[in-house]
């Protein structure tokens, strides 16, 4: 029988093989303005490998599967066993899914999910944070289908592998995935009315002067200048200027403005941040008011900024292609 993997150890294993989701900012890594690679991006299609996997059960339950093994394949392939009629899964997405995952050169099981309800594996469909080929399985799949994917090993373990699964350096994988829900990523409302103004010393240092009255108490944005590089997805890391404003006091709590850029994953910040940056292209200008529960949550005594409605404003620099 494969091996259950514990969920947070699975959300481990899908940053594995990419490593490109920043934990903190570093000033001295600078992504490349060349972008992610959301340009090549489509639905992945079957083909002659995923017929050599043979599959059964029933959607939410651990499947019964035959590798017929060895298989190989030079980009993923992806077929749809059980089709779902929910939201379709696009890249960018945050999906739940629960998952087995097989060695495509052996046939042997490699690791499975529980299949139990609130214990499925949670990430966001970024080929660039998470591993390409259980990315592009996913990617265009509904919500209530159960798919195969045929990932070669340059698009899962690479060089690496994974030996404590069984899967050696080089080696095809097969993922059977679940997709139990998928959740659009959030974005920022259109900020027209009561737009701070901005104003930049002989440096480029910004002044940032806010309305008067009470705060919004959406998650607003307004770009302030557009720039024409490529577009910043869910998970990409990217290089910013920024400085932080607390709505509620007036004051500059942090600011890299003056200093040096910041480089961080858009899931390694405040969700509010982090939805104003996905969507905007590289030499953008942008500025965000976030309220607390989208920032640094309702509760003044678990943060310094714990209950207060923040402004960013925020110049983008670079974008990481992975």
């Amino acid at each position: 029988m494969p091996r259950v993997l514990p969920v947070l150890t699975v959300a481990a294993l899908a940053v594995a093989l990419a490593g490109c989701a920043a934990s903190d900012p570093d000033a001295s890594s600078s992504p490349s303005p060349s972008g992610s690679a959301a340009a090549e991006r489509e639905c992945a299609k079957p083909g002659d490998a995923t017929e050599k996997v043979d599959v059964t059960g029933d959607f939410g339950a651990a499947p019964t599967v035959v590798v017929n093994a060895p298989i190989e394949v030079d980009r993923t392939e992806r077929r749809v066993l059980i089709e779902g009629d929910g939201k379709k899964a696009e890249f960018g997405d945050t999906v739940r899914v629960d998952f087995s995952l097989y060695n495509g050169t052996t046939g042997a099981a490699a690791t499975q999910t529980d299949y139990s309800e609130g214990k499925q594996a949670e990430f966001v469909l970024n080929e660039v944070a998470f591993i390409k080929g259980l990315v592009k399985t996913i990617a265009c799949s509904t919500v209530g289908s159960r798919v195969v994917g045929v990932v070669p090993s340059a698009e899962a373990f690479g060089e690496n592998g994974l030996s404590d699964y069984g899967i050696s350096a080089g080696d095809t994988v097969v993922f059977v995935v679940d997709v139990v829900s998928v959740e659009e990523q959030l974005t920022p409302a259109e900020w027209t009315d009561g737009v701070p103004t901005v104003e930049r010393d002989g440096d480029g240092i910004p002044t940032v002067t806010l309305p008067g009255g009470d705060a919004p108490t959406e998650l607003k944005e307004a770009v302030l200048e557009k720039g024409d590089g490529a577009t910043v997805v869910a998970g990409d890391s990217v290089t910013v200027d920024y400085q932080g404003i607390s709505w509620n006091t007036g004051e500059i709590f942090d600011q890299s403005f003056g200093k040096s850029p910041a480089t961080f994953s858009t899931l390694k910040v405040v969700p509010g941040f982090g939805a104003a940056l996905v969507g905007q292209k590289v030499g953008s200008t942008v500025i965000v008011v976030i309220p607390p529960e989208l920032a640094y949550g309702t509760d003044p005594q678990a943060h310094d900024l714990g209950g207060q409605t923040l402004v960013f404003l925020v110049d983008i620099k670079g974008v990481n292609q992975g």
